[in-house]
C-alpha cells in the first residue's frame, strides 16, 4: 500500500476545524494531570460513547491505570491553557477542580466523566474509547483549532 507523504497529511488534516479539548485524570498518587487532546470525537449517542487518542506519557499512564478520563472542552479565550498542556515540561496543574472524581477546568465550554470500555493501541497511540457516565456544558463559545492556528469560536483568528 503506498501512504501519504507526512507533511502532505499534515497539511491536509489541518484543514479540518476542530474543537480544542484538554483531557485530564488523576494518576496512581492521586495527583491531577492533563494533555491537551487533537483528536476527541464522539461516536456514538446510546450509549453516550467517545474516543480520544494518546501519545505514552503521564496522562497515559493515568488513564491506563484508572481506566477513567474526562475531556474539558476549551472556550473561545483559553489559548494559553491549551499550549500549557500541549507543553511535555509542564509541572502545575491550574485548577484544583474535582467533578464527577475527575480533575476539571474551570470555564470549560463542556465537560465529560468517562469510563474507559476498550483500548486500541495504533501505531504509537492509544485509542481510549469510553461510554460517558455524566458531562455538563455552558453556552460560551469555543476555542478552535484550524490551518494549524487557533480560531476564536467560528472562524476568527485567535492570533488577530
Amino acid at each position: 500500500m503506498q501512504r501519504a507523504d507526512p507533511l502532505a497529511f499534515r497539511q491536509a488534516a489541518s484543514r479540518f476545524a476542530t474543537g480544542v479539548a484538554v483531557l485530564t485524570a488523576l494518576d496512581r498518587h492521586g495527583a491531577a494531570c492533563g494533555m491537551t487532546a487533537n483528536s476527541f470525537v464522539t461516536i456514538s449517542l446510546t450509549p453516550p460513547t467517545v474516543l480520544v487518542s494518546v501519545k505514552p506519557g503521564r496522562t497515559h499512564e493515568a488513564v491506563s491505570a484508572s481506566r477513567r478520563y474526562g475531556v474539558n472542552v476549551l472556550p473561545e479565550h483559553a489559548k494559553a491553557l491549551s499550549k500549557h498542556f500541549a507543553d511535555q515540561s509542564r509541572e502545575a496543574f491550574p485548577g484544583d477542580d474535582i467533578v464527577d472524581g475527575l480533575p476539571r477546568l474551570s470555564n470549560c465550554v463542556a465537560f465529560f466523566a468517562c469510563e474507559v470500555i476498550r483500548t486500541i493501541d495504533v501505531s504509537d497511540h492509544t485509542l481510549f474509547i469510553a461510554e460517558v457516565s455524566s458531562c455538563h456544558h455552558s453556552d460560551n463559545l469555543p476555542l478552535v483549532y484550524f490551518s494549524s492556528r487557533y480560531h476564536l469560536g467560528p472562524g476568527t483568528p485567535a492570533d488577530h
